[in-house]
């Protein structure tokens, strides 16, 4: 009932299990089948379309209770009805532990709604997205542009959405259809064991609210006089019955307490192997083939079933019927936690479970689908909880990915009730066992380097791994991060001869990590045919390289100064091998001389990475980088010229190095560094005087960038931007041209409004930016968000281009949010509907055509990129702001131009709720239903009072009367009585949310309703 096979229900060959709206519908089903698949259901296994079509006809015939939806039934159905006013590709989300009847729900969900939409479940494999996306656009049309009928579409992979949603806009372009509704509404079903707090999607957790206890006590007493005594075996439905008791559970698992750990029959130990696997990979399974295959020597006569072959274990097992066979599971993921608790207790260790299950059910060759259960056993990782992620952990970070667990629940389970050398055991027959795959051994490597501190043994794993997948970058990673954890925890007493041996060890291993990783194409992108696919670029080879050149300038800084001037080429090793007491350091001179210029290299491609892209709308790269990164390039660079450093112009150079400024993303990352006033203002001195020495093209954009940037800073400058004529004289550039040039000579050719005409192609000039883009930065960006760098804003020349981070000071001063609500504001476009910041923009207008979005400059479109796709599903006249990325143009809060005519009534409206947020299903505001408390407990009138003042929504006069008020109550009273209409009170409660001190309290009255 609750178990998570569900989602693996589709025929043969379909990437999609299709939901038909008649299903079932006048047909004849044997009462046996009905019987069968009702008492599979109650005892734990998935849910089947059967099972909801049993049990409304029992209602519709008054012989059954209805299906019990749990709480979040309602509310799913609501947000996904919701989504139906809107254009395009939505998404709903359903977040679930393990065996609380997630599945179950949505797949009710589906069945209820099966007549409105065309539901289906995905079922395919995902890794070829191109191919659900055909399926998905074929039975939105039906095959035909008249039979359109949004699809509703479950799915449990969460990582694949936006993917998904892009592929489904270019086949919906390609075969040119027109869309008069919704394409698709994605419900997303995801597991997760540590559910989220005060969250806007439907959460399921093990606990039942008082409604449902109620629920499922009926249909208990239902099935009692319908099943009699069987129902003491319907475990899955029992388990939810009394509220996921865990006495129940014991109660029932009681047999495994039986066990001993020596000469245990087949059957025990088969039952050990599914509760083993059960307990740590949700969904996991074996066949029934394999179950009697393995258990047939215990039966040398007669025909016995599984169930009887399984005696005393049979009823926590359960058998279901799928495609690709019969499949069997523990009854629920509880029961199989239970046994496996047991079996430890009875002596059992999961340690001797699990290398007995792969000495002896994985023998000869060995399906894939279990090679993928045990991978994920024993290798996949778990995201850290919130408090261990941050800070403390990144200062000894061995891998760029630190929101994971080091190990597998199993591997860490082991570790923490048996002993380092068990978990290391099972590993490595794991590594033996599957000869031919990388992930295990690569695990092995990383528990020997980081819990057994045997460096040798990690090596020889890191190289095996490395061995059996040689052109994955990710594999390779591990080899470089082994000796980069032995040169971090050698004695302090190491000489410099052991420490450089190490480093060249650890740089030589991440140096070829950072080649296979070039050699990686993306998804999208040209290759040989035989270059490796990664949807990622991986930089962990470019960061452990700069991580051993901190700890390596650390450890012989700390012994001599000397070493300061070697590491920097402010002085050559050869010269000083006599105060350093070893000559046999001049081994190493190569790789000494190498490091300067490496790190600058990398430090360089590092600034890019970090200041024009992120890893995705929501999400910022980790804080460490950018410090380890900047820590490196000071030691290294920024502090000390090298020896013999004469050009011209060297000693500004050196100055803008020093201030991680002698780049274009240098300059541009400024603000986001907090530069000072001060600091801005030497910065452009330094780089206007170095144009006047070099007259570089490269060198005159940097000093018009970086006062672009002062005066965002909010600097007058003594002078204008003297060389602007010099630079525009050079326009158009040539494709060649860094993209840096080509966005600021869009940015300065870039018309005041959209009457102006440009002196130059518009369309010219972003493809040259494209272009030029594709061949610096495609390769290295890929997968990952651009984030706007500049906004056009109203006035003229240079004064008109606005840093994002004018903005973001702007949204933060107006609303009180944080840095961690600031961060999504790309994703949510939330940021553009604050007055004051739409009184400092330009607003541009345009077209949005056959899913592409054009700005209209003097008459002529210009085709630019859309921040938000989604808004790009309904023809239309639009006005929206233009932002810069390092890609070019892009266009944000896309809004229907007033006037523009509705669209037909069967058509989806603008993406602009009917109903205010704030209401509940009755219609009632939340400023209404929480009066009293809002008035008694908000403080922070004053506040509230300025907020509504600049929105506009409180006059002057009102506002000094309420000002006036005495108490705090009476102000908060005079608030509420001013707003009146539905939008002034949603404003308020807007306001209230976004005030640090008081959201709180509505997050506590929104938990009340």
């Amino acid at each position: 009932m609750a178990n998570g096979p569900a989602l693996s229900t589709a025929r043969s060959g379909e990437m999609l299990d299709v939901l038909n709206a008649n299903q079932f519908e006048g047909e004849f089903i044997d009462p046996e089948v009905v019987k069968q698949a009702e008492e599979n259901f109650y005892r734990g296994g998935p849910p089947k379309w059967l099972n909801f079509y049993i049990s409304e006809q029992a209602e519709s015939d008054g012989t059954g209770t209805p299906f019990i939806k749990r709480d979040g039934y309602n509310k799913l159905v609501d947000q996904i009805q919701q989504q139906r006013k809107f254009p395009g590709i939505s998404a709903v989300k359903l977040f679930h532990q393990p065996g609380c009847g997630g599945t179950t729900l949505a797949m009710k969900v589906l069945w209820d709604l099966r007549k409105t939409f065309r539901c289906a479940v995905l079922t395919g494999s995902t890794s070829d997205i191109t191919n659900v996306a055909k399926e998905v656009v074929h039975l939105f049309t039906a095959g035909s542009q008249r039979q359109q009928k949004t699809v509703l579409l479950l799915m449990n992979d969460e990582q694949i959405l936006e993917n998904l949603q892009d592929n489904i806009m270019v086949k919906i372009a390609e075969q040119q259809i027109v869309t008069r509704m919704p394409v698709v509404i994605f419900l997303n079903c995801v597991r997760k064991d540590a559910l989220l707090q005060n969250s806007d999607h439907v959460v399921l957790q093990q606990k039942l609210s008082d409604t449902e206890k109620q629920k499922f006590d009926e249909k208990n007493k239902e099935l009692c006089r319908k099943y009699n005594e069987q129902c003491n075996q319907f475990h899955g439905f029992n388990i939810m019955q009394t509220n996921f008791s865990q006495a129940y559970v014991k109660k029932v698992c009681k047999v495994f307490s039986t066990v001993r750990s020596a000469n245990k029959p087949k059957k025990t130990q088969l039952a050990a192997f599914i509760s083993l696997l059960n307990a740590y990979v949700p969904g996991s399974y074996l066949l029934e083939s394999q179950c009697l295959d393995f258990i047939k020597h215990d039966y040398i006569h007669g025909d016995f079933s599984l169930e009887d072959r399984m005696e005393p274990f049979s009823h926590l097992i359960i058998t279901f019927q799928e495609a690709s066979g019969k499949k069997v599971c523990m009854a629920h993921p509880m029961i199989a936690q239970c046994c496996t608790e047991l079996m430890v207790e009875a002596g059992v260790a999961r340690s001797n479970t699990a290398r007995n299950l792969l000495t002896t059910l994985c023998r000869d060759e060995v399906p894939a689908f279990l090679v993928g259960f045990v991978k994920d056993m024993l290798t996949k990782r778990r995201p850290k909880p919130k408090e261990t992620k941050e800070e403390e952990n990144q200062i000894n970070s061995t891998e760029m990915e630190e929101e994971q667990e080091r190990f597998s629940r199993l591997i860490l389970d082991i570790q923490r009730t048996e002993d380092y050398v068990q978990s290391a055991s099972v590993l490595e027959m794991a590594s033996n066992k599957f000869d031919q795959n990388p992930f295990f051994p690569q695990a092995l490597a990383r528990f020997y380097y980081t819990k057994l501190k045997d460096y040798n043994l990690a090596e020889m794993w890191a190289k095996t791994a490395k061995e059996r997948d040689p052109q994955n970058s990710f594999i390779a990673d591990t080899l470089g991060q082994v000796h980069k954890n032995h040169l971090k925890n050698i004695e302090h007493s190491a000489n410099p001869r052991e420490i450089l041996q190490l480093a060249a060890k650890a740089i030589k291993a991440f140096k070829d990590e950072e080649q296979l990783a070039e050699n990686e194409r993306g998804l999208d992108m040209k290759g040989d045919g035989e270059s490796k696919v990664s949807h990622v670029f991986n930089t962990r080879g470019m960061f452990g390289y700069l991580q051993v050149c901190n700890l390596v300038y650390d450890r012989l800084v700390s012994q001599s100064e000397t070493w300061r001037g070697v590491l920097t080429k402010k002085v050559s090793l050869q010269s000083v091998l006599g105060s350093l007491g070893d000559n046999k350091l001049f081994r190493f001179n190569d790789l000494i001389k190498s490091l300067r210029d490496d790190v600058q290299r990398k430090c360089a491609f590092f600034d890019k990475y970090l200041t024009y892209s992120k890893p995705d709308m929501k999400k910022d790269d980790p804080s460490y980088i950018s410090r380890d990164t900047s820590d490196c390039y000071r030691k290294y660079v920024g502090d000390y010229p090298p020896k013999h450093f004469k050009d011209k112009g060297a000693d500004l150079i050196q100055k803008l190095k020093q201030n991680l400024v002698d780049t274009s993303a240098g300059v541009l990352s400024c603000l986001d560094r907090e530069c000072t006033e001060s600091d801005l203002k030497e910065i452009t001195t330094w780089w206007e005087e170095i144009f006047s020495q070099r007259d570089s093209v490269s060198a005159l954009a940097n000093y018009i960038l970086a006062h672009i940037m002062l005066r965002n800073r909010g600097a007058m400058f003594p002078s204008d931007c003297n060389d602007l004529t010099v630079f525009k004289q050079k326009m158009p550039l040539i494709p060649k041209d860094a993209p840096e040039l080509q966005m600021l000579t869009l940015l300065l050719c870039w018309p005041s409004d959209s009457e102006e005409k440009c002196v130059l192609d518009l369309n010219e000039l972003i493809g040259l930016m494209r272009r030029s883009y594709e061949d610096a930065y495609k390769i290295h960006f890929r997968s990952r968000y651009l984030p706007p760098l500049f906004f056009i804003g109203k006035g003229q020349d240079l004064t008109r281009i606005v840093h994002r981070k004018v903005l973001k000071k702007m949204f933060l001063e107006q609303n009180e949010e944080t840095i961690q609500d600031w961060s999504n504001n790309w994703s949510n476009e939330n940021i553009f509907r604050e007055l004051k910041i739409q009184e400092h923009l330009l607003k541009v207008e345009g077209v949005v055509r056959n899913y592409k979005v054009y700005a209209t400059i003097g008459g002529t479109a210009i085709e630019i990129d859309a921040n938000l796709r989604n808004s790009l599903w309904r023809p239309r006249q639009v006005f929206f702001y233009i932002g810069f990325t390092i890609r070019g143009p892009v266009a944000f809060a896309i809004q229907t131009k007033p006037g523009e005519k509705e669209m037909a009534s069967s058509e989806p409206k603008e993406r602009k709720p009917q109903r205010s947020p704030w209401m509940d299903k009755n219609g009632r505001h939340f400023v209404d239903l929480h009066q009293t408390d809002l008035i008694n407990r908000v403080t922070d009138t004053e506040g509230i009072l300025l907020k509504l003042k600049d929105r506009g929504l409180i006059s002057n006069e009102n506002y000094e009367a309420v000002r006036a008020l005495k108490s705090t109550q009476d102000q908060m009273s005079g608030i509420l009585q001013s707003l009146t209409s539905t939008m002034g009170k949603d404003a308020l409660c807007d306001i209230l949310r976004r005030m640090k001190s008081i959201r709180p309290l509505i997050n506590e009255l929104e938990g009340s309703d």
